[in-house]
């Protein structure tokens, strides 16, 4: 759906999928290097951690992870877009607030522009949820898309 946008827009971008399902931060940190020698990115969207939190991992290890990867992609000349997350409630406030103030931090300290939470209007509508009521389904894409694009469209005319 992005590279048809893009094509639509008149953008000459071709849109690579170097995500694996289920990775982690710690995942994403180990593989940015050999990613950015592969396909020579000029924007990274930046979508990881939800996993990190439904592990219970601690914030300050996925801060580190991103950050890893934000710097490792902005040193290469890569722009980057970061999607922020948020994880269910019964994770117990302070964790949550721990969690979500990482995307936020991490914006500030790089500079770099993110969507507090990309999947808003998605993730309480049962009808754009799998039924694990975590994972987004199809029907959900178009709308994730257009919640990214704002920030996707800035990030490549800049």
């Amino acid at each position: 759906m992005l590279q048809t946008r893009l094509e639509e827009q008149g953008y000459e971008h071709r849109v690579v999928n170097a995500s694996i399902s289920g990775e982690t931060t710690e995942g994403g940190a180990s593989r940015i290097e050999s990613a950015i020698e592969t396909f020579a990115p000029d924007l990274i969207i930046l979508e990881l951690g939800g996993n990190d939190g439904l592990r219970g991992f601690p914030p300050d290890r996925m801060k580190g992870n991103l950050s890893k990867i934000i710097g490792s992609s902005t040193a290469s000349g890569a722009s980057v877009v970061l999607l922020g997350i948020r994880i269910p409630p019964n994770y117990g406030q302070r964790y949550i607030d721990a969690f979500e103030s990482v995307f936020r931090e991490l914006a500030a300290e790089h500079d770099v522009p993110w969507i507090e939470f990309f999947m808003e209007g998605i993730a309480l509508n049962e009808e754009l949820m799998q039924g694990d009521g975590i994972h987004p389904n199809a029907a959900a894409q178009p709308v994730l898309l257009d919640n990214a694009w704002p920030m996707i469209s800035t990030a490549l005319a800049n």
